[in-house]
């Protein structure tokens, strides 16, 4: 491949290869490639003029390696692919404003050389949509917009204005451009955030075996076996094992449902309990899942509220301005005051600076690295008066540490009771989990297999078999109301002397209480200081939810400045108290990052993610957070509330100037021609204004360096 460097940054590289080097799908073809390797974060390429843009470490070496790679890409290594959603919404974008450049471009030329007649003419032609649509409400008998914006071209046709007219349709353009835009970066998004990224799955052979196998190598039939936690990446039938799966991307609903041998399965939903075995009936483009996205096509149910009320609002003026219109003739008997007021379209900026203002935001959350499914959820973030946190990884750095082993009987000594729970705890990823192997490790405890297959049971603990006898961990709850423990006196007295700081996991074998780890999670260090600010920013109610111990989470509750919390709580728990919360006429965010928050998160009126959240917290959110920082919550605090501000703002101005014009072209001070153009004018102003950031430069990093100051 010959290309030439257009840009270099040191970290983004854009080569130009000539126009026709590449097809589209073939420059999708060429992105794969590149983003096999592990330096190359993200490519773009552009058919149009063969341009290959690429973001990446930013090593000399790295850089080496692209151009030793493009060099020795020849046609036969040319193949087509689809675009990945990131690429799609880049291109969406570049659509959008390579539209509006032409039709600026094209508005500037025909006012600087064509000649008037013709440019009279092609504002008849143009116009002649807008009548027609203003007459197909009119038979229908609708009184909205495009009747308003129909009969005011219309009108300025009638009595030879045709600037006014030709500035109205370019604006009314715009508008619909907008519009258009709106509701593809909105499908775009939603698509994205319902993607399967599923690279391997599990393939279960005739003879029991279980292999890997990419995902895009599975066919109708293959047997393919789904874990606990992973996302089910197919359509298809259980045809053996027992599991509690997470429909709620599906169906809304967020308890999960059982799923035994001869039920039916649907990709992107997620096993939270169990492991199953599914054969496929239909995979890629053929699932539920991706007909529902193909689907998609009512945007209203993407808006914000306060988009579609202006829209709305913007129909409901349009018999008023037809009154006021008639008015102004029956009065003054004059045609030319009438349609000044006919010309002054409040509809038109309302219409047009809502959307932007909207667009402008999520524009800005994703320039913070936060990914926003719709417009309503900023709003409903904005509006929210309660915030509910989950505990563990979310207002604490889910990295847990075993600060004690307490051996609560004289058969097992302390190493034992860690031997025993790091054999049993090292089949599961959860972070306790985790700490309890880490903990076993570092002292050189080493063991072997002495337990049959383990049964977790989400939110409560482990049930096996140890050297023959049955042995559940997990906690309090679990050991004592569930299976019966017992426990004496004497170890009541210790567990309360020892672990009144900590979190608790209980191991009993036989049904007798033997051991306790205490286990500390200590809080993040932001934490206190980001629930300070959000309640400055008008969060009235702050609630932390999770599964310690009493003491445990008081312990964290203190930490954090926080004066309401909830203990030993189960996840059908946590959605029961979203629900109450909203029962009680709150607006609540909810925000959390495990497999047990999921019945929360589809509860919540708006549900936020952390990074490293697990999937099916990510498929439940409508806001996920794409760094590590629980600062990222106040941005998206002060950025909700400035667009809502904003566009109260809009509302404001936008009635001031109309309201002006008005007046003035009925008293006849001003013409038909000046009003349309102050008109257009305020409203291309109001549009421009709408685009304007919401947070201010340095603001949030600032406020970072203050509180990281005085942790310090």
């Amino acid at each position: 491949m010959k290309y030439q460097v257009m840009y270099d940054n040191g970290t983004r590289l854009r080569v130009r290869s000539g126009q026709w080097a590449f097809t589209k799908e073939e420059g999708y073809g060429l992105a794969s490639l590149l983003l096999n390797q592990s330096f190359i974060h993200e490519v773009y390429t552009s058919h149009r003029n063969g341009s290959i843009t690429v973001y990446y470490d930013g090593d000399i070496e790295s850089k080496q390696k692209i151009f030793d790679i493009l060099k020795s890409i020849t046609i036969d290594d040319l193949f087509e692919a689809e675009a990945t959603q990131i690429q799609v919404s880049k291109e969406i974008t570049n659509d959008f404003y390579l539209k509006l450049s032409k039709m600026i471009f094209n508005r500037i030329s025909y006012r600087l050389f064509l000649p008037m007649p013709l440019r009279n003419a092609l504002t008849i032609y143009h116009a002649a949509k807008y009548i027609w649509q203003g007459l197909d409400s009119l038979t229908a008998f609708r009184c909205d917009v495009a009747l308003l914006d129909g009969a005011a071209v219309a009108g300025a046709l009638l009595h030879k204005q045709y600037k006014p007219a030709s500035s109205m349709m370019f604006l009314l353009s715009i508008s619909d451009a907008l519009e258009d835009y709106t509701i593809q970066k909105a499908k775009s998004t939603l698509k994205d955030s319902l993607a399967l990224n599923i690279d391997t799955v599990w393939v279960v052979g005739e003879n029991g075996e279980e292999k890997q196998c990419p995902a895009v190598d599975i066919n109708k039939g293959d047997k393919i076996k789904i874990h606990m936690g992973d996302v089910i990446p197919v359509d298809g039938k259980v045809i053996e094992g027992d599991g509690m799966v997470n429909e709620a991307s599906m169906t809304g609903e967020p308890l999960a449902v059982h799923k035994k041998p001869g039920k039916t399965v649907h990709a992107g939903t997620v096993v939270e309990e169990g492991n199953i075995i599914v054969e496929v009936y239909s995979m890629n483009k053929e699932t539920r899942l991706n007909k529902i996205i193909d689907l998609i096509e009512n945007s209203e149910e993407l808006k914000a509220d306060t988009q579609s009320k202006a829209e709305k609002l913007a129909d409901s003026i349009v018999p008023y301005s037809f009154l006021a219109t008639a008015l102004t003739y029956l009065i003054t008997r004059n045609p030319t005051k009438a349609l000044s007021v006919l010309m002054v379209d409040f509809s038109c900026a309302i219409k047009l600076t809502t959307p932007l203002s909207i667009i402008s935001a999520m524009r800005e959350a994703s320039d913070n690295r936060m990914m926003v499914k719709g417009g309503k959820f900023l709003e409903n973030y904005a509006n929210a008066d309660t915030i509910v946190f989950d505990k563990t990884g979310t207002l604490t750095n889910a990295a847990p540490k075993v600060v004690d082993v307490i051996p609560m009987s004289r058969r097992y000594k302390r190493n034992d009771i860690l031997r025993m729970a790091a054999c049993i705890e090292e089949h599961f990823a959860h972070s306790i989990a985790t700490a309890i192997v880490k903990q076993a490790k570092e002292e050189g405890l080493k063991h072997e297999e002495d337990h049959s297959e383990v049964k977790y049971i989400v939110a409560h603990g482990i049930v096996t078999e140890y050297e023959g006898k049955r042995a559940v961990i997990g906690s309090k709850h679990f050991l004592f109301d569930d299976e019966k423990v017992k426990v004496t006196k004497t170890q009541e007295k210790k567990i309360e002397k020892n672990a009144k700081e900590h979190s608790v996991v209980y191991l009993a074998i036989d049904g007798k209480l033997e051991g306790i780890i205490c286990i500390d999670d200590p809080v993040r260090e932001e934490a206190k200081y980001v629930i300070e600010e959000l309640k400055q920013l008008g969060i009235e109610n702050v609630i932390m939810l999770t599964g310690d111990s009493e003491s445990g989470a008081k312990a964290g509750a203190k930490a954090l400045g926080i004066t309401e919390y909830r203990s030993q709580v189960l996840p059908e728990d946590k959605s029961r108290i979203v629900e109450e919360l909203q029962a009680e006429g709150k607006t609540v965010i909810m925000v959390g990052d495990g497999i047990n928050d999921s019945p929360a998160l589809a509860a919540a009126d708006v549900a936020v993610s952390m990074k490293n959240s697990s999937d099916i917290a990510r498929e439940v959110a409508d806001i996920s957070l794409l760094s590590d920082d629980l600062h990222d919550l106040v941005t998206l605090r002060k950025l909700s509330v400035g667009m809502l501000d904003k566009i109260n703002s809009n509302y404001r101005n936008i009635v001031a100037v109309n309201g002006s014009l008005l007046v003035l072209g009925v008293l006849g001070v001003i013409p038909p021609s000046t009003s349309s153009m102050i008109h257009n004018f305020s409203t291309m102003l109001f549009g421009v204004m709408s685009t304007k950031s919401v947070l201010k430069d340095g603001e949030y990093n600032s406020t970072i360096e203050v509180e990281a100051s005085e942790v310090a």
